[in-house]
């Protein structure tokens, strides 16, 4: 059985309803993200499902260095706060390394380390000693199997609030493809498994100095994973993708979000049988 993983309200496993984790990519400006972290709340309480709010404060794996990154921690951090306290929700953003970590635990109620970062020891145990919740996003490089190891690096630091979530293998130049059996053998760590849709569609590098993506095929990915039984979907959002600062050709435009989420509820119910 997937163990549960508690954060404020909402709760991740142990059978429970789909979670949603969405925002944009990074943070752009504070009246966007506050636009849409009011949508996100109004549509997903209507809906009667938890949401935990991301936006990243830094993008520090951009293709090129002249690459928008976001506000920084400090800015990125006090939005995130805001948005944290207008709308009762937890949030969620990446740390790139150990200087960020301490400042991040003071905002976030969830830790990600990020793909590249899943097997940086250091990394991971200075973020499962603050006690928050920890999302490691698997490897692009990673079997789904290896992923135990990580579990067992932020456990031997004294935390059992885990998440692990799929973002895609590498495949090829420039290409990600999702095996689905790896949410399946993820959850037998005990933790609960998060499908990150949005960024399997990427095509890092595709664009040449930066990623491209194929948002058209987020929907068909995320019902395919919703029934193998996940606990959560991880989408990026945004008011105009295509005028994104970041992310923009696989993040999704509000307006779908509707739809696409009360067929992913619909999967989720049959699957967990609620």
């Amino acid at each position: 059985m997937v163990r549960e993983v508690h954060v404020g309200n909402v709760v991740f496993g142990g059978n429970r309803p789909l979670v949603l984790i969405a925002g944009p990519c990074a943070i752009e400006n504070e009246d966007l993200t506050l636009r849409i972290a009011a949508y996100l709340k109004e549509l997903t309480t209507s809906l009667g499902i938890g949401l935990v709010f991301k936006a990243s404060y830094d993008k520090a794996n951009r293709t090129s260095v002249n690459a928008f990154r976001g506000p920084g921690l400090e800015e990125g951090l006090r939005i995130l706060q805001r948005v944290k306290s207008e709308f009762e929700l937890p949030v969620i953003s990446d740390v790139h390394d150990l200087s960020q970590v301490a400042p991040a635990a003071e905002v976030l109620d969830i830790i990600q380390i990020p793909a590249f970062l899943s097997r940086q020891t250091d990394l991971l145990v200075a973020a499962a000693q603050t006690g928050k919740v920890i999302n490691v996003k698997k490897g692009q490089f990673l079997a789904p199997w290896d992923m135990k190891n990580a579990v067992g690096k932020l456990e031997a630091s004294g935390n059992r609030n885990i998440l692990l979530t799929e973002r895609g293998a590498s495949f090829g130049y420039n290409n990600l493809v999702t095996d689905m059996r790896s949410l399946v053998i993820m959850r037998e760590t005990g933790c609960p498994v998060i499908f990150d849709a949005t960024h399997s569609v990427q095509l890092p590098g595709g664009a040449g100095t930066a990623s491209a993506g194929q948002r058209q095929y987020v929907g068909a990915l995320s019902r395919a994973a919703v029934a193998t039984g996940i606990d959560g979907l991880f989408w990026e959002v945004h008011e105009n993708p295509d005028q994104a600062l970041c992310d923009g050709p696989n993040s999704l435009p509000l307006g779908d979000l509707s739809g696409m989420l009360r067929q992913m509820l619909a999967i989720d119910a049959i699957v967990k049988g609620y």
